[in-house]
C-alpha cells in the first residue's frame, strides 16, 4: 500500500503535502514542467500525514483512488522511472485523452 496523488492536484500544486511529509517522499519539478506532485511508492511509509494536508483532496491510499482517477496510480509510479512520459500522461488526462485504466 502507498499513497497516490490524483488529478485534483493538476495545476494546483499547493505543496502542503511536501511540507508535512516526514520522510520527504513527495516530489515535483515545476521548472521541468510538472503540473502535479508525485509520491515515490517505494519510499512512502503509509503514514498518511499528507492526505489531510492536501487542500484539494487529491491524495488517496492506492486502493481507494476513485475510479475516474485510477490512471494516477500508474502515473505516480511512472514519474520515478520516466518523467517525460508521466508528464505526457498528465497532459493527456487533463485533455480527456486518457481515462482510468
Amino acid at each position: 500500500m502507498t499513497y497516490v496523488i490524483a488529478d485534483a492536484c493538476i495545476d494546483v500544486m499547493d505543496q502542503s503535502c511536501i511540507e508535512v511529509c516526514p520522510i520527504d517522499c513527495i516530489y515535483t519539478e515545476v521548472d521541468e514542467g510538472d503540473r502535479i506532485c508525485y509520491i515515490e511508492p517505494d519510499e512512502c511509509t503509509d503514514c498518511g500525514v499528507c492526505e489531510p494536508a492536501c487542500p484539494v483532496g487529491a491524495i488517496f491510499v492506492d486502493e481507494s483512488v476513485p475510479s475516474e482517477s485510477e490512471a494516477f496510480t500508474e502515473i505516480n509510479a511512472l514519474w520515478f522511472k520516466d518523467r517525460p512520459a508521466a508528464r505526457k500522461k498528465v497532459d493527456a488526462f487533463n485533455k480527456g485523452e486518457v481515462t482510468a485504466t
